[in-house]
């Protein structure tokens, strides 16, 4: 039985592979479980590895703080690269409203933070891993135990507050958001229309009777000033065919037209006469509209394409084929000139079939080519990240140099080679699924060690008093701060109740909460706030963790 006894107990490289393996498995496995439609999902290898650490499971200190860091730094930078291309986009197009009151949120739960310290008697490390616990926001306590060990204060405690007061911030936000809707929201309410989305494609038909255009090419009538469109077809005389920028347009024409919904009024005085055909429709027979005509997805693949704008390459003149839309992860965008492509944009070409053939060979369309992610880019933003975190900044009146981290670094890098490296002709593409491997490893990871490490001393912590007033606390970071921001969103700034129930959501990272929102209120205003709101949260939640202890423990 030696051999057991070495992969389970003795201290080695294999033995921490063993049990860091076994603890992910068992808390996963966990996490597929649902209690009222809410799951822990990944937690709960969290609370795997406290369990582990209960009864006496340990691993090599050494291997425990490099299988730690090494998770963390993973999932941040992976996280960054996700969060990245919406990052700076989100304060635009009616974002900053929202994400405003996202950032009230936070700051509301930093400031009760630093109250509970002061006024509860609990120490500043302490408090921080409860707000982190009650967040959900375990890249934070990654961070605040790297700002802990930089300063030579133990870092453990923050695990044991998060640890009490996680499960609560899970259902804390359902609860908060319940209490909002119960007080406050009408049938009627929840009955709202849709947000308009600028980058959603809507397709229209017109017929051109405004003199002003009579004779115009689609070149000449797209300068003018009037909103973003794409003319996907044409009609004329029973012929339909895809107009090139140099098409001049008559008389009676009929335009397909692809652009966002409130500009139809607009297009509506341009052209003439709006059709009352509905294009939006799934169950369109397009094959019997385009009786010579096809339509093909294909994938951008050649990385020289990388950052150019889809108007360069004159696919339409060239090809004599037209683009109606542009897929990118998952989100539909209009394609117009001005769109920068990225590798793996999936592009709806239409045009007869020899022309369509033409143009995959300029996009790639080698969809083998993606499945492989450009692990290069990956690897080489760790290590700007990890230098850029590891920069010393003085700042007058702390005493410590403050520096990013291994959780600060790595993310913000990660949002800018997200933002700007396609803008650089960078290929810094990975596949959905590729970034959810890479984050759920690095994360499992992360948590394995983080809960083997504080499983000691946790159930010693949670039937203390201290470990009932730190739940109570935990819930009251929770669901104050949603309460408090929820009620001015919905009823001083009127706006409707799917989207402050996702900026709430958002705010404080809970996916869970949002599946829960989701299946309860109609519409995709929760997911689009949620997406709006959640990049500048998690960088927030992660600066914040740090400056708190830098700044109050110096």
């Amino acid at each position: 039985m030696d051999w057991l006894y070495s992969l389970f107990v003795e201290h080695s490289a294999l033995q921490a592979v063993v049990v860091l393996s076994l603890i992910s498995a068992i808390g996963l496995g966990l996490g597929k479980i649902h209690i009222c439609g809410i799951s822990l999902g990944v937690t709960f290898v969290f609370f795997a590895g406290i369990l582990a650490g209960h009864f006496g499971l340990s691993i090599d200190p050494q291997m425990l703080n490099y299988a730690e860091s090494f998770g963390l730094v993973i999932f941040v930078y992976a996280l960054g690269l996700q969060v990245g291309p919406g990052f700076f986009s989100s304060f635009r197009m009616g974002g900053v409203q929202l994400n405003m009151l996202a950032v009230g949120v936070v700051l509301i739960g930093t400031v009760m933070t630093l109250l509970g310290s002061y006024g509860l008697g609990v120490s500043l490390p302490d408090m921080v891993g409860i707000l982190c616990g009650a967040t959900t926001n375990t890249p934070a306590l990654g961070a605040a135990q790297q700002t802990l060990k930089q300063m030579g204060i133990e870092a453990n405690t923050p695990a044991l507050g998060c640890a009490v007061a996680y499960p609560l911030g899970v259902v804390g936000v359902i609860l908060g958001i319940l209490l909002i809707r119960k007080m406050l929201v009408r049938k009627e309410d929840l009955e709202v229309k849709e947000k308009d989305n600028v980058n959603k494609p809507y397709i229209v038909a017109f017929q051109v009777h405004n003199p002003a255009i009579f004779n115009m090419s689609v070149k000449d009538i797209a300068q003018l000033s009037y909103p973003k469109f794409v003319i996907s077809r044409l009609w004329r005389d029973g012929n339909v065919s895809i107009p090139t920028s140099e098409k001049v347009i008559k008389e009676n024409d009929r335009l397909l037209v692809i652009t966002s919904e409130r500009n139809v009024p607009a297009l509506t005085v341009l052209f003439g006469e709006q059709e009352n055909t509905d294009w939006n429709k799934e169950d369109i027979d397009w094959n019997a509209i385009d009786s010579q005509l096809i339509s093909q997805r294909i994938v951008v693949t050649r990385p020289e394409l990388n950052g150019k704008k889809l108007g360069s390459l004159h696919l339409r003149n060239h090809y004599g084929i037209n683009i109606s839309r542009v897929y990118r992860s998952g989100v539909l965008l209009l394609a117009t000139a001005e769109l920068t492509l990225q590798l793996g944009d999936r592009l709806t070409v239409i045009g007869e079939a020899a022309a369509v053939q033409n143009v995959e060979k300029v996009l790639g369309n080698a969809v083998k080519s993606l499945k492989e992610p450009n692990l290069v880019a990956v690897f080489v933003g760790i290590v700007l990240g990890l230098a850029l975190g590891a920069i010393p900044i003085a700042i007058p009146g702390v005493s410590t140099p403050v520096k990013l981290g291994l959780a600060g670094g790595p993310i913000i890098v990660g949002i800018l080679i997200g933002t700007f490296g396609p803008r650089m002709h960078m290929v810094t593409y990975t596949t959905r699924s590729a970034n959810l491997m890479l984050r759920a490893l690095g994360l499992s990871l992360y948590l394995a060690c983080l809960g083997l490490d504080a499983g000691a001393h946790f159930f010693d912590t949670v039937f203390r008093p201290e470990g009932l007033l730190w739940i109570g606390i935990g819930c009251a970071l929770t669901v104050l701060p949603v309460l408090i921001m929820g009620i001015i969103a919905f009823r001083w700034m009127k706006i409707d109740f799917g989207s402050v129930a996702g900026m709430l959501c958002g705010s404080m990272a809970n996916p869970m909460a949002l599946n829960y929102v989701n299946d309860t209120i109609p519409g995709d205003n929760p997911s689009v706030s949620y997406a709006t709101v959640y990049p500048l949260c998690m960088f927030l939640r992660v600066i914040i963790a740090q400056v708190l202890l830098m700044f109050f423990l110096s």
